[in-house]
């Protein structure tokens, strides 16, 4: 099972962040995960995230952490924490763009991560729910509805095989013709300090 749980401190005891990446996600299946994200069906309620707009793993998990945290403390702005892990990754409150940026495009989106925070409640839920509600069942929905795809480790390595540096990262975050980037010659060292910036910007906002 490619589906990973990730440990975050302060997050509330017995509630499980499970995360998962694809790769070749077909047109049809991101047309159908848009729809029931719009529908705001309750059994597809995840934060889907378009791979190509993020860096790496701390950049996808302070947006998660924000999230969550924002949930605990009653002061999200969308209707749910995974709609917010989205719009956590913006640089501002425009939440519409961040939507169209990080989230799921229909027919665009075919490197897709996907974030799912189960409630603490989750172990009492009904198993026969159509509403995933443990490990098990959450991976069983996602690869029914993205047959085709590849599942792929969430590890930074091959993040970085699909984040678009020039038309997404540097554009979303207002990195192009900044100077202290521009002196960096060194591409890796580059990246690094963009990554630096961007989570920067994240926190920024939340203050």
């Amino acid at each position: 099972m490619a589906l990973e749980k990730i440990q975050l401190d302060l997050v509330a005891p017995g509630q499980e962040i499970l995360v998962a990446f694809f790769r070749d996600v077909s047109a049809s299946a991101s047309e159908l995960l848009q729809k029931q994200l719009f529908a705001r069906n309750p059994a597809f309620e995840y934060a889907f995230i378009d791979a190509t707009s993020i860096i790496s793993r701390a950049h996808l998990l302070s947006a998660v952490f924000n999230a969550v945290n924002a949930a605990a403390t009653d002061s999200l702005r969308t209707p749910n924490v995974h709609s917010e892990i989205v719009i956590s990754l913006g640089p501002n409150n425009n939440i519409s763009d961040a939507y169209r940026r990080w989230g799921i495009q229909a027919g665009k989106t075919s490197n897709l991560i996907v974030v799912k925070v189960l409630p603490t409640t989750s172990s009492e839920s009904d198993p026969s729910s159509p509403i995933p509600s443990s490990p098990e069942q959450v991976w069983a929905h996602l690869k029914e509805h993205l047959q085709g795809a590849t599942a792929t480790p969430l590890t930074d390595d091959e993040l970085s095989k699909t984040t678009d540096w020039a038309a997404k990262i540097r554009k979303y975050y207002k990195l192009n013709g900044v100077p202290a980037l521009d002196a960096i010659k060194d591409e890796v060292a580059k990246r690094k300090e963009m990554e630096r910036m961007v989570i920067m910007a994240m926190a920024l906002r939340e203050l």
